[in-house]
């Protein structure tokens, strides 16, 4: 498809009296294949982690060892994410995702074949959490830096917002249905439906066309002189900087805190069972796909700045709000909210640097903008360790209040973003 085709169907869209924004940006051809292959990867992720969890568990018996096997996942952001970006801008960026999603198969039909042959030990879980965290480091910044491709920029909210929303859904029923296919076929069928779920991912990414003025030239320096300069830009930029150092307060101080917190929060704090646990967790999920078709809804406004240390102040008091209640009900409501306010933060903040960021960069951009993935496990540890003192509500308590005052103080050191328009 090219940008011609894409205002074409633009000016036959305003013909027809096309004004409903939730979906504008599925009226794009190629982006709706993009979307539908990220359905497909997340619904494969959220099932291989629950799949995961429970392998763990029940082939160490410790609760240690099992968080250890998720935090390993995130780690290979801090390495793999950057090194993926600069490839992200030196090569095609389709074939670049089909082959991570082809290795992504491979990966997890050896490890269900590894199961089925009763010879799986501890370090092969502990392999293959660290494996399949790099693919995910390394195929999510060519993801993301697809989609301003594939949609014009008034278009580009709009599109990220779908694209978490596709994310969210899995969210939801991920976990659900990951453990119900551990009971109904067990763990190594799991991991098959895993292949076979990033196999597809490929089939689909295949029809995708990037229209001729957004293809990558090939770089004429070395990888090292590409990733410095990719360093150098981000520092340069203020507001890109700005926006990057944003996303890691909630990633050390939020996310973490509801996350690793929330079983202890459900029993200690609310005296509940895991059901009641799976109510606060579906309504966090329940939360974050609301705040993407709300975000996907209100189209291409102006006052982005603005939206996004408002919206991270309100998560802030969310998450001091909820530290506060004492009953299952309150709790579920509350979370719906800080659960839709971290979706709509991160969406904007996505939005905005992907607008400013020129297209042969956004890859490189990109991968350190998510480096706040591979930070998450030190959130966690500062959240378990104030939790093991003082208590889940406190620390939760704490986590919001670094996050409210951090934002307030962020519109004084980053007034160029508060004021920033597009």
């Amino acid at each position: 498809m090219s940008r011609k085709s894409l205002n074409t169907t633009e000016k036959q869209n305003k013909k027809s009296g096309f004004r409903f924004h939730t979906f504008t940006s599925l009226q794009y051809h190629d982006f709706r294949f993009l979307i539908t292959s990220t359905f497909f990867t997340s619904a494969g992720n959220w099932i291989q982690q629950v799949t995961l969890g429970w392998l763990a568990y029940e082939y160490t018996n410790s609760a240690f060892l099992t968080g250890a096997v998720t935090g390993i996942r995130a780690l290979p952001f801090l390495f793999m994410g950057p090194i993926a970006g600069v490839i992200t801008d030196r090569m095609d960026r389709k074939r670049l995702l089909i082959a991570v999603h082809l290795l992504l198969s491979l990966l997890g039909l050896s490890f269900a074949l590894l199961i089925y042959s009763g010879n799986l030990q501890t370090w092969h879980i502990f392999v293959f959490s660290m494996l399949s965290g790099a693919g995910w480091a390394s195929g999510n910044p060519v993801r993301q830096a697809l989609v301003p491709n594939l949609v014009p920029q008034k278009d580009l909210m709009n599109a990220i917002a779908l694209n978490s929303a596709a994310f969210n859904i899995t969210r939801m029923l991920g976990p659900a249905v990951g453990g119900i296919l551990i009971v109904a076929v067990g763990p190594a069928t799991n991991f098959f439906i895993q292949a076979i779920s990033f196999f597809l991912v490929t089939l689909i990414v295949l029809p995708i066309r990037i229209p001729n003025n957004n293809i990558i030239e090939t770089s004429k320096h070395s990888f090292s002189e590409d990733f410095i300069e990719g360093v150098r830009y981000v520092v340069k930029e203020k507001t890109t900087l700005a926006l990057v150092l944003l996303a890691l307060v909630p990633s050390i101080f939020m996310m973490p805190f509801t996350q690793s917190l929330m079983p202890v929060f459900s029993k200690d704090i609310l005296k509940v069972d895991a059901n009641g646990l799976g109510y606060i967790l579906s309504s966090m999920g329940l939360g974050a796909f609301i705040g993407t078709l709300i975000l996907a809804s209100l189209g291409n406004f102006t006052h982005k700045g603005k939206m996004l240390f408002v919206i991270g102040i309100l998560a802030g008091l969310s998450l001091i709000v909820f530290s506060q209640t004492k009953l299952l009900i309150f709790s579920m409501i509350i979370i719906i909210f800080q659960g839709a306010f971290q979706m709509i933060y991160h969406s904007t903040n996505n939005t905005i640097i992907q607008t400013i960021t020129p297209n042969s960069m956004r890859g490189r951009v990109m991968s350190i903008y998510m480096l706040d993935h591979g930070l998450m496990p030190v959130g966690a540890l500062i959240a378990g360790g104030i939790a093991q003192f003082y208590g889940a509500d406190i620390a939760i308590l704490i986590g919001g209040t670094i996050t409210f005052s951090l934002f307030i103080l962020g519109i004084f050191i980053f007034k160029p973003l508060w004021n920033f328009k597009s």
